[in-house]
């Protein structure tokens, strides 16, 4: 029964299971929008690093016109006070203004676990809503310390989880399941997409086997799925959060517990420049392989075939990390760099990787390696593995206004967003085509929200994109004029299918002699005694 259909006397009132919330009918974008509709409770306090329990229900009808604050996070200004809430659990939805039913995409956004909301300019998806003819959720999770770092070295015995935001996820996609129906959308037909760490969070979820009924297909864009925290880095970067904090090592997770959310989050911002941890593919915040929610490396689900065997579109922009032509002075020192990102996960190949790049001396060289180790190697090999058990397709996006070709940045990271919700100017990158006419983007954001559509509606792409195969390694071109390419990057796939994703840190031997481990091996690291709480010598 379509519900929605049932409520169009007075559509803008929808009721969750927590309460009635009042949106928003704007009948000149023909749409229907609700803000801030929460699917969690407070997570602050006693709560705080603890798994999400559902929103409290409310009397009467709440407004639900505006957005809700963002999850608490470090903001670009001149002053070091974070913007944010921690009752940050809510979600915004999109619809057209019709009665029909309509399939439901469920978008995590990204921002390197760290910054981010529904609510950005190019996410509030009312292009997307109307260009798909789909229910749009934009939803917002915990992010950085409160949501990205695993506490559990902290405590024993205490029901801290790994990744908080990985379990705010999951609630939010079992809120979908029992309120979309509300809204006019499919719970039958869910699509979960997100960019960069967002696209990293929809293929974690595929390998989250307790999430595998909540949705039906996936779409990840650019996502840096090798980068995931191993029990090493997650002990790492609880140590260093104490370190900043100026407390000592015997802290406990209930002294973070009262500690003002402010305080955890400009630690988790200094951070950022640890060690110079970055030059190691070594991020402050990321999933945790917890054994328990994310059992292991997704990457490692994906190469046994435990996945959510559900249709999946991948891909990567063709200059993800253009910014690396400018990162350093000399071809000595891009060699080094190069070598350092390569050995922390496996020194044994480095050498086959580098010669695949020309020993990544070249500025040029250089930058697509940092694309490559960070998005399109790892892009691959979930496309390989994924094609063998469920339908795939994957693409490459080059399309790249003037001014960013003219400024040397292409195709850079994030511009797809402008293109796929059909807004050129509210993305970060594509704030810059302001300087250029929108050549070609009409044509390409016209193709791809015709191949999204395609998916979401029916869980196929159209004719002109054919299905990911090992054998012919297709991939979708878009661009103002697209086409399929076969095998690009042939020696550079070739190179990579024995390089090693998942193990990060076996090229440190110094980090895991501090924290007082002989390898990086789950079983190595639980059988620590930093593994339930540093020792206190």
């Amino acid at each position: 029964m379509n519900t929605w259909a049932g409520t169009r006397r007075n559509p803008e009132v929808v009721t969750t299971t927590a309460g009635a919330v009042r949106g928003l009918i704007d009948t000149d974008a023909g749409i229907c929008t609700w803000r801030g509709v929460y699917y969690g409770a407070d997570t602050s306090g006693r709560r705080r690093f603890r798994a999400p329990t559902p929103a409290r229900p409310w009397q009467g009808v709440r407004p639900a016109a505006d957005f809700g604050p963002p999850a608490p996070q470090p903001t670009n200004s001149w002053s070091d006070k974070p913007e944010g809430d921690e009752d940050c659990l809510h979600l915004d939805i999109v619809r057209p203004n019709t009665d029909e039913q309509l399939p439901v995409v469920v978008y995590f956004h990204g921002g390197t676990f760290l910054v981010g909301s529904s609510f950005e300019p190019v996410l509030q998806g009312w292009n997307l809503a109307t260009g798909l003819d789909a229910v749009y959720v934009s939803v917002n999770f915990r992010l950085g310390v409160l949501g990205y770092l695993d506490m559990r070295s902290l405590t024993e015995g205490d029901d801290v989880v790994a990744t908080p935001a990985l379990h705010d996820q999951v609630l939010a996609l079992r809120w979908v399941q029992d309120n979309i129906a509300e809204f006019g959308g499919d719970p039958k037909n869910v699509t979960i997409m997100g960019e960069s760490a967002g696209g990293a969070s929809v293929l974690s979820l595929m390998a989250v086997a307790s999430a595998h009924d909540l949705f039906h297909r996936v779409i990840a864009q650019s996502p840096p799925i090798a980068q995931i925290h191993s029990r090493a880095q997650s002990i790492m970067w609880t140590r260093r959060l104490v370190e900043k904090m100026g407390l000592g090592r015997s802290t406990g997770v209930d002294k973070l517990r009262e500690v003002e959310a402010g305080d955890l989050v400009r630690a988790g911002q200094a951070m950022l420049g640890v060690g110079k941890e970055l030059l190691h593919l070594n991020p402050c915040f990321a999933p945790t392989v917890d054994g328990i929610l994310l059992t292991r490396h997704p990457l490692a689900v994906f190469a046994d075939g435990e996945q959510a065997r559900v249709p999946l579109i991948i891909g990567t922009n063709a200059d993800e990390a253009s910014f690396g032509k400018f990162m350093y002075q000399r071809s000595s020192r891009r060699y080094r760099a190069a070598r350092r990102l390569l050995d922390v996960y496996d020194p044994e190949f480095t050498e086959t990787i580098l010669e695949s790049y020309h020993g990544a001396t070249r500025r040029e060289c250089f930058a697509e390696l940092l694309a490559d180790v960070m998005f399109w190697a790892p892009a691959v090999r979930v496309a390989d593995q994924h094609s063998e058990v469920a339908p795939t397709w994957m693409y490459r996006m080059d399309y790249a206004p003037r001014a960013l070709r003219w400024l040397g940045l292409g195709a850079m990271h994030t511009l797809d967003l402008s293109v796929v919700f059909n807004d050129l100017r509210s993305s970060r990158a594509g704030a810059i085509s302001r300087l250029s006419k929108d050549d070609g983007f009409r044509e390409v954001a016209a193709e791809m929200q015709a191949q999204w559509r395609s998916f979401i509606h029916h869980g196929t792409a159209l004719s002109s994109w054919p299905r990911y195969r090992r054998a012919e390694h297709a991939v979708r071109v878009f661009d103002a004029e697209s086409s399929v390419e076969n095998a690009p990057k042939e020696k550079q796939r070739q190179a990579w299918e024995s390089f090693q994703m998942t193990d990060w840190g076996i090229g440190r031997p110094d980090l895991l002699a501090e924290l007082g481990l002989d390898s990086v091996t789950p079983a190595a690291v639980e059988n620590s005694a930093l593994a339930g709480g540093w020792s206190q010598d």
